[in-house]
């Protein structure tokens, strides 16, 4: 059975300039079990360093991969690896996924003014790789979209409050 790809979307309304959200959303100071600006949201291991980046002036980000774990108000967690693929300051970042979750996702910034605020559209095109999540869904999948909806909604409010108090 070929587990379902899943096409998640989202759009983010931010009260921020697009540099300062792109300076938060790429802040690798990351340790293990503390949690992000995102809630329900923490640091599943360290980073790892994969190599240099390959693309000049991506300020390294081409070179690291992060691991989060996000948990669900389903009651289970799903723990993803990032690494990013593209990324163009402050306004594009690529990435692709593994862990619980394996495909691509992106995030693009879009200045609304000069000063701010910011939009942010996310794309998730993700398979899950846990069994029991590729039996339920077929029947489950509706409610696996919700869930992700309900985690984007908290982690637009956690990344609002972060840069309100930054």
């Amino acid at each position: 059975m070929t587990p379902r790809l899943f096409d998640l979307r989202s759009t983010w309304h931010l009260p921020a300039p697009a540099g300062k959200v792109w300076d938060v959303l790429t802040d690798l100071d990351l340790r293990p079990g503390e949690p992000v600006w995102w809630p329900g949201c923490t640091v599943a291991a360290p980073l790892a360093r994969t190599g240099p980046s390959d693309a000049p002036g991506a300020d390294g980000l081409t070179g690291i991969t992060a691991f989060l774990r996000f948990h669900t108000p389903l009651g289970y967690s799903l723990t993803v690896s990032i690494h990013p693929t593209l990324s163009v300051p402050p306004r594009e970042l690529a990435f692709d996924a593994g862990g619980d979750l394996e495909g691509r996702g992106g995030i693009v910034l879009t200045p609304e003014g000069p000063e701010g605020p910011t939009t942010m559209d996310i794309r998730w095109t993700v398979r899950p790789t846990r069994r029991w999540m590729n039996l339920l869904a077929p029947v489950a999948a509706p409610v696996f979209v919700a869930a992700h909806a309900y985690t984007m909604r908290k982690g637009e409010q956690g990344l609002a409050k972060a840069l309100d108090e930054g």
